[in-house]
């Protein structure tokens, strides 16, 4: 999100569950906001991207993304991903111990 869009990075998508403060709504060329996808405030809260905890954190997002009530969203992002691609967009500056990240395994079929 602090980068600017890639020319060819499909839709960009924020996966955040809380808009990321100080960050105006035109600057980040939105097209879509998944908020039911992002971890739960609980887990988010518990995780506190605290590094030790990563796997666990990554073991209960995955079981969270696999919830009747995520599976909607969880299309509609394959749905973009298959046509011309998106980019997930994350407030997180540790992109690679993130939900983004998580999410993003998931997506291609890691989770």
């Amino acid at each position: 999100m602090y980068e600017d869009p890639e020319p060819d990075g499909g839709a960009r998508v924020l996966v955040d569950r809380l808009w990321p403060r100080g960050i105006a709504k035109e600057r980040l060329d939105l097209d879509h906001w998944a908020k039911e996808v992002a971890p739960s405030t609980e887990l988010r809260t518990w995780y506190g991207h605290r590094p030790e905890r990563f796997d666990e954190f990554r073991r209960r997002y995955l079981a969270e993304l696999k919830a009747p009530a995520v599976a909607e969203a969880m299309q509609e992002l394959r749905r973009l991903a298959e046509g011309a691609g998106i980019t997930l967009l994350t407030a997180t500056r540790d992109v690679d111990r993130s939900g983004a990240q998580v999410l993003a395994d998931a997506l291609r079929g890691g989770g």
